[in-house]
């Protein structure tokens, strides 16, 4: 057990107990879970963003019965007072805030360490100490499920390759979570990292978003929504259309770095915004980054090119550059819905951890049948999900009648 500060505890309670209010479908979930006795004495290891929604999600698997030990998937977006509360409320955990790589590395060991059943990875990087020198730490594991677009970029590849060792469920790929949390959770949460950080207006600025997958969408919609005029850089012609019909302009970050006011890439590629886009900056650009991993903006690149750095404000350094522009870095160009806000709303997430719930019930009833192969997740967890979400908000749906049924099926 490695966290900063017990002392911050009751902090952290408040502010899981506060998003607690808006997850029914959690809730609802866990006295189905606990009822059901599936997860009774199994071990899940956890990687994830450790904030308030998140600890919800740990402290449902533990209320039905499971051993939870959960660690952070990024050392910015991990919150001293959400350890300490989860430590209070009795689970194991090994995180805390800005970790160094090291430490990082040694608090996802600590936490492999329960030898879990099932995992639940944010990126990947319980299944990369998996796969290499702690394999002996998957002696028990009979699967898992990943949360992020990345993460899943990186199964498919092992999967590819022939090189995975157990099942993984790609939670991602579920509707009920890239159709909402990525779409309106990334939205919303990148533009309270923004605002929160800058204390600046989006009106009127030049808001460049590269990437137009379902997050870019997201950020695109509330960007138009603040009033920005959006420029979207994108290397798929197919949803560079997209853009193009949604009213927004389409670009090369060559061209985009020009006009620019506010950066945001989402691509969960490397290398997005480099040398030479930063080189024709205007003085006071704002960059951050929305993916999972902070390789989109070369922030080597950047130092060496700049003659001088300066901290402006709490998670903003400022790079001075020899045209005499200074560009302005948010959350070292990690995660800034996560590193300099409080990442999703709870309503989002609200559906999101019921799919990683049910995605975990599904992986111990049917992992030890399953080959060692990424799966979609069921559509029986998705339509569960979104049934129980109109529930909570006293939403009724059409049903088919015997006729209609019939019919469309017909040929």
């Amino acid at each position: 057990m490695e966290i900063r500060d017990r002392n911050l505890a009751q902090a952290g309670i408040d502010k899981i107990n506060w998003v607690t209010a808006y997850m029914p479908v959690l809730a609802t979930l866990e006295k189905e879970l606990k009822e059901e006795g599936i997860f009774n004495g199994k071990r899940i290891a956890m990687s994830i963003h450790l904030e308030a929604k998140t600890a919800r999600l740990a402290l449902l698997l533990k209320n039905a019965g499971a051993k939870v030990a959960v660690t952070g998937c990024n050392p910015l977006s991990t919150q001293d007072d959400i350890c300490a509360g989860l430590v209070e409320l009795g689970l194991e955990v090994n995180a805390w805030y800005n970790a160094t790589p090291s430490e990082y590395e040694r608090h996802l060991i600590n936490t492999l360490s329960i030898k879990p059943d099932v995992i639940i990875d944010d990126g990947g990087d319980l299944v990369i100490l998996l796969h290499g020198k702690y394999k002996n730490l998957a002696e028990n594991l009979i699967g898992g499920c990943e949360e992020t677009t990345t993460g899943i970029q990186r199964l498919c590849a092992r999967d590819d390759e022939g090189c995975l060792d157990f099942p993984m469920l790609a939670v991602n790929n579920a509707k009920c979570k890239h159709l909402f949390d990525n779409r309106y959770g990334t939205g919303q949460s990148s533009f309270d990292g923004i605002i929160r950080t800058t204390n600046l207006i989006v009106a009127g600025k030049n808001v460049v978003i590269a990437g137009f997958g379902w997050c870019g969408k997201g950020i695109a919609m509330r960007a138009k929504g603040l009033g920005a005029k959006v420029i979207v850089t994108e290397i798929d012609p197919v949803k560079a259309i997209e853009a193009v019909m949604e009213g927004f302009e389409v670009m090369t970050m060559d061209d985009a770095s020009k006009i620019g006011d506010i950066f945001i890439t989402v691509t969960g590629c490397c290398d997005v915004v480099v040398d030479r886009h930063f080189a024709q900056m205007k003085d006071g650009a704002i960059l951050c980054n929305a993916g999972h991993f902070d390789s989109e903006i070369n922030l080597v690149q950047l130092k060496k090119l700049s003659i001088s750095t300066a901290k402006r404000r709490h998670n903003i350094v400022g790079y001075k550059l020899p045209s005499g522009n200074t560009v302005n870095v948010l959350a070292e160009g990690r995660l800034v819905n996560l590193a300099a806000a409080d990442g999703h709303p709870a309503e989002i997430m609200d559906m999101s951890f019921a799919i990683q719930a049910l995605s975990l019930r599904h992986m111990l009833l049917e992992g030890p049948k399953m080959s060692k192969k990424v799966y979609e997740i069921p559509n029986e967890i998705d339509e569960k999900v979104a049934s129980l979400k109109l529930s909570t908000l006293g939403i009724d749906v059409d049903k088919l009648s015997e006729e209609q049924s019939k019919y469309i099926k017909s040929f």
